[in-house]
């Protein structure tokens, strides 16, 4: 028995030293899997000329049945979830090193700000997270660049092989994207482009995350703070608050992200 209860404390160790990364890689995974039903219509529907959403969602099923809507969710499944575990963790350790500078140069902790009660978000605290957030965004983007870049080629393919009066040659390569996997899409990218088509578009992608991921955290540290002091509860004891804020910060990092054009392609 005691060899069974020191092998269960490795684990439970383990998970509390990388719970930022546990967290993530958990939470991406399922919300990768919840949320690509829709990616997928959206991209089905960016591709053919559907009537609408729900036209295209009855004709993936009848055609291909659930298994359609899930087509293509590994590779997505596995990226996604790299990349976010990455970001929260760079955004976990910058957090503190920034606050740390913070206390020592400016004599005003925001981690120790926010963990009063009834303590409001301020200029310090929002200043803190949101350059935390954008280290993290920075640092993510040589990671994510290829994949967005892969995903955004397989999605517009046919609509660019498809335009009238367009060079020949250039819809052949057009074509040449469509109904293929995530890896024979990258391996087209850097047939066509080289290795460092791989990055197209890295400056703007490398602002966009940037900025975006900034906004994200600062939205959420800020938000979470305010619901948990209107409340009156702790963070801990207060999972609403958590939820609210992670809905909030998504809402608003996504229309920044919608608002942005993409130049990728």
């Amino acid at each position: 028995m005691p060899q069974l209860s020191g092998g269960s404390e490795k684990p439970r160790r383990w998970i509390k030293r990388y719970r930022t990364e546990t967290a993530a890689s958990t939470a991406s995974v399922l919300s990768t899997v919840t949320a690509f039903p829709l990616d997928s219509v959206k991209t089905r529907m960016q591709t053919y000329p559907y009537a609408g959403a729900l036209d295209c969602v009855r004709v993936t099923y009848n055609s291909e049945g659930i298994r359609g809507f899930f087509r293509g969710v590994t590779a997505p499944l596995a990226s996604v979830t790299l990349v976010r575990t990455i970001s929260f963790s760079i955004y976990q350790r910058s957090k503190y090193v920034y606050s740390d500078w913070m206390k020592q140069n400016l004599g005003f902790c925001p981690l120790e700000h926010v963990n009063k009660n009834g303590a409001y978000p301020n200029l310090g605290t929002i200043a803190c997270f949101g350059v935390a957030g954008a280290t993290a965004g920075s640092g993510i983007t040589f990671i994510a660049c290829p994949f967005e870049l892969t995903k955004l080629s397989a999605q517009v393919s046919v609509l660019m092989a498809n335009q009238k009066n367009a060079d020949p040659q250039k819809q052949a390569i057009a074509l040449s994207y469509h109904n293929k996997g995530t890896f024979k899409t990258l391996a087209n990218i850097v047939k066509h482009r080289g290795f460092s088509g791989m990055y197209t578009g890295l400056n703007l992608h490398l602002l966009r995350d940037t900025l975006g991921t900034g906004i994200y955290f600062a939205t959420y540290e800020s938000s979470k703070q305010l619901l948990t002091t209107f409340s009156g509860k702790d963070a801990h004891k207060n999972p609403i608050a958590v939820l609210a804020a992670g809905a909030l910060c998504g809402i608003v990092s996504w229309a920044l992200i919608c608002l942005y054009p993409s130049r990728q392609l």
